[in-house]
């Protein structure tokens, strides 16, 4: 039976979706189009573009501090999607035990995500200069110390986040399953890695899409931190982006190229992530 409510929504529906369907047409299609153009064109603003043909792409794909930043921002993110999943799932696998507290333990990890990413970037910059200076040196001193200080600082940012998702994942596991592996003579261990984490899989594929989407756009954070130092070793590809678009008269549209380039890798890479684990999720 339909009530008076469904009748409405099913009448009124593209009313309702309207809004939402403007604001993805003019906030993200309609600027991603425009932008897939001008990656075509020579500009300094959209009226005075005109078309250079693959010029602009010639030109970033020659760059070499591009290619530097794609291998430094790949390695950025295999190591953090590694530390913030493990870290993540282990801190929810406790934390959904029953012992007092836990609601506040889960309060304070998630918190860091709360604060935005260019104020930790230069909370972390002090913090990190504090502890270096014992050694004379700076966080900006190599870009091995920019490294790993972007790892500490994205890592202590992300990992409450993903584990509320995988809280929620293990709180929703059915019990039976793990109760009849539990009878069937099954330990802790073989439990956790034969039963939970293939039930978990769907949790795991969101978690890492994620990170890893996180971790290739990663920007302000980068700036505030490092800001590319020393000469631009310590710089992710958002960055070199950001730098070629503004920083050097003329070639906006090779930064545009860069963005189209980086936008499709990114792409394919999220893609085939999503593919290899969805590939691994079962059914309870």
């Amino acid at each position: 039976m339909i009530t008076m409510a469904g009748k409405s929504i099913r009448r009124w529906w593209a009313l309702f979706a309207l809004p939402t369907f403007a604001a993805f047409i003019i906030g993200f299609l309609v600027p991603f189009i425009l932008g897939v153009y001008l990656s075509f064109c020579k500009f300094t603003t959209v009226t005075d573009a005109h078309v250079v043909g693959l010029r602009n792409y010639r030109v970033a794909l020659q760059d070499k501090e591009f290619w530097h930043a794609m291998g430094y921002t790949t390695a950025f993110t295999i190591v953090t999607t590694i530390i913030i999943n493990v870290v993540a799932f282990a801190i929810a696998y406790m934390l959904t035990k029953a012992f007092k507290g836990t609601n506040v333990f889960r309060s304070v990890f998630f918190m860091p995500n709360l604060i935005g990413g260019i104020i930790l970037g230069y909370v972390w910059l002090l913090l990190l200069n504090g502890v270096l200076a014992h050694w004379a040196r700076s966080i900006t001193y190599s870009s091995t110390y920019g490294f790993w200080g972007m790892v500490m600082l994205l890592c202590w940012q992300q990992i409450g986040y993903m584990m509320i998702i995988y809280v929620a994942g293990l709180q929703s596991l059915p019990t039976d399953v793990i109760e009849a592996a539990e009878v069937d003579g099954a330990n802790g261990r073989q439990r956790l890695f034969n039963v939970i984490i293939p039930l978990m899989m769907p949790s795991i594929t969101v978690c890492t899409f994620l990170t890893i989407t996180n971790g290739f756009k990663m920007y302000d954070q980068n700036l505030a931190l490092t800001n590319g130092a020393p000469s631009n070793t310590s710089e992710l590809v958002a960055l070199n982006i950001y730098r070629t678009f503004y920083g050097r008269i003329g070639f906006e549209g090779v930064g545009q190229a860069k963005a189209v380039v980086f936008f499709i890798i990114v792409a394919v890479v999220a893609l085939i992530q999503n593919r290899l684990t969805s590939s691994k999720e079962v059914e309870a």
